[in-house]
């Protein structure tokens, strides 16, 4: 059975910087892409950032291009969410989740095992 945790979240002030982990149990992580999303209060979740199981290939919302950076050591089936420059609209509940193949997506149809998600708040 393969389920995922993320740990790594807080309250911080904007400007600083924050790392998430998430942990994948099970076999095979290295040959899955992993995402990252967020949901915010009263909004719908939305896509933050993917990696390619080879940590080569990664994409990112416009909001957090430049600021967020998307890795993952595949020795340890950890992936990492590297968040700097931190505003107040980056405060959500973030979530990772596990690809169903190899094939990096944006949409969460594109994902079959989720965590249950690590609260970030950034204070202006």
């Amino acid at each position: 059975q393969v389920h995922a945790a993320e740990s790594g979240g807080g309250l911080v002030q904007a400007g600083d910087s924050l790392k998430l982990s998430c942990v994948v149990s099970g076999d095979g992580f290295w040959t899955y892409a992993m995402g990252w999303f967020r949901q915010a209060p009263g909004k719908v979740r939305e896509f933050v950032a993917t990696v390619d199981p080879g940590g080569t290939i990664t994409r990112y919302a416009h909001s957090v291009e430049g600021r967020f950076t998307a890795s993952r050591d595949n020795v340890k089936n950890t992936a990492y969410l590297q968040m700097n420059s931190l505003e107040p609209e980056d405060t959500a509940v973030y979530y990772c989740a596990r690809g169903r193949s190899q094939r990096i997506s944006t949409n969460e149809a594109g994902y079959d095992y989720w965590g249950q998600g690590t609260q970030v708040t950034v204070s202006s």
